[in-house]
């Protein structure tokens, strides 16, 4: 299967540089696997395909503001895109422009913060580290940004709207941008009606929006990223499966934690770890029933997985008709429930 065969042409006006207000007004496009049939929606009517029973499988994580810039001595600008934080001082970056970026060299971001490269990535990062003198985590949110994606040129006027309105633990570098969706009031219209909840934690790290340069899809090396599964939320799931209730995934993100985790018989365990899971067609899903995603980058990873859910080429006929229906795409764009 080739890298190829998962590209569709997406006009550049059709990708979303702001996000919906209120959150739950984006478009739904719904569609049914059984009945092969397609309806348009807006999210805030998902309750209307929404059971009593059902389990939404959330990701609570909480990006940080991962980007942050700095200034050699002789007043050059650096970017520093934080991936993962290796100990206190240490983090896996990426930055631009590279060939500025040598060992040994150090690098101020403000009178609180310097920066010093120690070390080279496999794929062309560095490994940096931050000398500080106070709370890192306070400094970071003085002088950071929120890593926006590189296709979104709007300014974020409001940072909470890169964040879910349920996240918790900060460690993702982007949002799990399904979850973007939901307000706190149509959470709470869903578990009156009977929907239940359940959290897993999956630090999204950038590695989910690179593009796949192998032809070969199953030459790809998928990135590692760290998840958590506490022994109350894996019952819920659990309880939900010997109920044959279903067990809908809030993005790929949950999907990937759920069948990295998951037995033969779509049964979890509490656990914790990084997994490289990378779902792409065939292949069958042992845990999750149902799926709220968002419209994916041609050629990615997340298309590869979505497509996995149904066919290559029914996905990739929706994704047309999503286009021509001026469905918004990517981060910031409309949703999509596969049921």
């Amino acid at each position: 299967m080739n890298t190829k065969d998962f590209y569709y042409d997406l006009p550049e006006d059709r990708i979303a540089q702001t996000p919906a207000e209120p959150r739950d007004s984006s478009r739904l496009l719904v569609y049914n696997r059984k009945t092969d049939e397609i309806s348009h929606r807006h999210f805030y009517d998902i309750g209307d395909y929404l059971k009593k029973g059902d389990l939404l499988v959330i990701n609570t994580t909480k990006v940080y503001p991962a980007r942050v810039y700095a200034y050699t001595e002789h007043g050059g600008k650096i970017e520093f895109l934080l991936l993962k934080r290796l100990n206190l001082t240490d983090w896996e970056s990426l930055v631009k422009p590279g060939k500025k970026c040598k060992i040994g060299t150090v690098f101020t971001v403000n009178e609180e913060l310097k920066a010093e490269i120690i070390d080279f990535t496999e794929d062309g990062g560095r490994i940096i580290r931050f000398i500080f003198d106070g709370v890192f985590e306070d400094i970071l949110s003085r002088v950071g940004e929120m890593p926006l994606p590189p296709y979104i040129h709007e300014k974020l006027k409001d940072k909470d709207r890169y964040q879910t309105v349920y996240c918790k633990q900060e460690g993702s570098a982007a949002a799990p941008t399904a979850g973007l969706h939901f307000t706190l009031e149509l959470i709470d219209k869903l578990k009156a009606q009977g929907v239940e909840f359940a959290e897993v934690n999956l630090n999204v790290g950038l590695g989910t929006f690179r593009p796949v340069k192998v032809d070969d899809v199953t030459k790809h090396k998928m990135h590692s990223e760290y998840y958590s599964i506490d022994e109350l939320n894996a019952e819920k799931i659990n309880l939900a499966k010997r109920e044959g209730r279903r067990v809908i995934a809030v993005g790929t993100t949950s999907v990937r934690t759920l069948e990295s985790v998951a037995d033969e018989n779509g049964f979890v365990k509490a656990a914790s770890g990084d997994t490289d899971i990378f779902i792409y067609p065939p292949y069958k899903f042992k845990c999750v029933d149902a799926m709220i995603t968002n419209f994916h980058l041609p050629e990615s990873t997340l298309i590869m997985l979505v497509s996995a859910f149904s066919t290559r080429e029914k996905i990739l006929s929706l994704y047309e008709t999503a286009v021509k229906e001026g469905y918004r795409f990517f981060s910031f764009g409309d949703a999509c429930l596969l049921l």
